[in-house]
């Protein structure tokens, strides 16, 4: 099946998957070789696992154990699927906390709180939205794991230490800001899990730890746009953006504007407010 790579770490890979088999194609038996949600973002296949048959339509979810066999059929249409997966390493699992145990369940039909959330992913991997693409997968195995467990995953109150540490990690995403990173990363750098460290960076300051960095980065950007402090392909690099298309999607995004049409607008509202200087009047 044809895949796009959109993000690979080590412990965290997503891929967009398509596939434009029809019902006169061949099935065939394949195996997982990780812990997968792949979410049904278009069309709908079956898909027999675990001894079980699936019907999957736009907005289920379905499930991968490393070494269950699955077979997949497409006899209900002739225009392909689409999903958006999510592969996690088990470290990753044990670092979220996330029961394993609850990966057994072959798929789930779509569930609103589950579709409502790999939207949420979707529209990170296509660039719609500033929340992190690991952020999103995280969100969507936590809500994954309370729904098949059913065992709800609400934070307790929020103490004055967790205040305080939510604060310093905003300080330091401030300071490493044009850094490589990612949510595994920063939260390792807080002491807790990725997925406590999430919940709990989101409820103290309103935004996720990949929102915050962004818009840390974005105001670093603007200031030495508004500075003509070299061209907007080194600025991007100089904040932390990898990817120059990306910086001006983004920018563009939040204000409105593109960088090259923020710096003349910044240029122009120096130059008026600058005083000219008298004109001597000796001759």
């Amino acid at each position: 099946m044809p895949a796009v790579t959109i993000l690979k770490s080590d412990a965290l890979r997503v891929y967009d998957y398509h596939c434009s088999l029809g019902p006169s194609d061949r099935a065939y038996v394949e195996e997982h070789d990780s812990y997968s949600l792949s979410y049904v973002r278009r069309g709908s296949f079956g898909c027999l696992t675990r001894g079980k048959l699936f019907e999957l339509i736009t907005g289920a979810l379905f499930v991968g154990r490393p070494g269950d066999e699955y077979t997949c059929t497409h006899e209900h249409h002739v225009h392909g699927d689409d999903c958006l997966s999510y592969h996690f390493d088990e470290s990753l699992l044990d670092e979220l906390g996330l029961r394993k145990e609850c990966w057994q369940s072959g798929a789930l039909p779509p569930l609103a709180p589950l579709a409502v959330l790999g939207e949420l992913a979707l529209a990170a991997a296509e660039g719609r939205s500033d929340v992190g693409l690991d952020e999103a997968g995280t969100l969507l195995a936590g809500r994954f794991v309370s729904i098949v467990s059913g065992k709800d995953f609400e934070p307790p109150a929020v103490t004055v230490k967790e205040r305080r540490r939510a604060v310093r990690m905003a300080l330091w995403l401030d300071a490493h800001a044009a850094e490589p990173l990612d949510l595994r990363h920063i939260a390792r750098e807080s002491g807790v899990s990725a997925f406590h460290f999430l919940r709990l960076f989101t409820r103290v300051t309103g935004v996720t730890p990949h929102q915050y960095l962004l818009r840390s980065r974005l105001r670093r950007a603007a200031r030495l746009l508004a500075q003509d402090a070299g061209s907007i392909g080194d600025i991007a690099y100089e904040v932390g953006f990898a990817d120059l298309s990306n910086f001006i999607r983004t920018f563009r995004r939040a204000a409105g504007s593109s960088p090259r049409q923020f710096r003349r607008s910044a240029q122009h509202e120096r130059n008026i407010l600058q005083v000219p200087r008298p004109r001597s009047t000796l001759v």
